[in-house]
């Protein structure tokens, strides 16, 4: 079974060649991970960006059961910045791969791992991700734009975590690359 990949252009023309490029690239995604059920390509030419060699993005989405991966590229070149991203999410799928085949760490079996002869395969060690620094702090109930005036005044560039009293949850407000600014809103599931 092939897999399916859906492109969506935006503010540019997708021609078939860029079409059967990414097609037959993408498609073999599922070397890495079989059980993709939708592989995502979204590519956007930013005029608003001020340097010219940030202009085309290409975002790459996967799916699978219980997991979403994503990697997301700039270049002057619509593929250029899509091969990149197509390695970074190649390099991602295989650190994820080696993280479900190993086991979480907590203890819990690892599924999937099957039998082999001792020295059959060698295993390259990954160090895990550290955890450096922790901070606690009280949120504030405010409002979205209390929380941007609260974020340039304290010179958060990246984010801010704050109480939204209009959704009575926790949010976290993002500046994006491009200047504009993001609001994560969260829900306990």
């Amino acid at each position: 079974m092939t897999l399916k990949v859906e492109i969506y252009p935006k503010n540019l023309e997708l021609t078939t060649h860029i079409a059967d490029y990414i097609t037959k690239k993408a498609s073999k995604l599922d070397r890495y991970l079989s059980d993709i059920e939708e592989t995502r390509v979204d590519l956007e030419y930013q005029k608003s960006m001020r340097n010219p060699a940030d202009r085309q993005v290409a975002q790459i989405t996967i799916r699978g059961r219980g997991y979403i991966l994503r990697t997301q590229e700039r270049s002057d070149d619509i593929l250029t910045a899509f091969d990149t991203a197509l390695d970074n999410l190649q390099r991602k799928m295989e650190r994820f791969k080696g993280k479900r085949v190993r086991g979480r760490g907590d203890g819990t079996p690892a599924s999937g791992v099957k039998e082999t002869e001792a020295g059959a395969m060698t295993i390259e060690e990954e160090t895990p991700p550290l955890i450096t620094r922790r901070k606690t702090f009280t949120l504030v109930p405010m409002d979205e734009m209390e929380a941007l005036e609260q974020m340039k005044a304290l010179g958060h560039e990246n984010f801010f975590v704050f109480y939204n009293i209009n959704t009575n949850s926790v949010n976290v407000l993002y500046q994006r690359r491009d200047g504009t600014y993001g609001l994560i809103e969260t829900r306990l599931g």
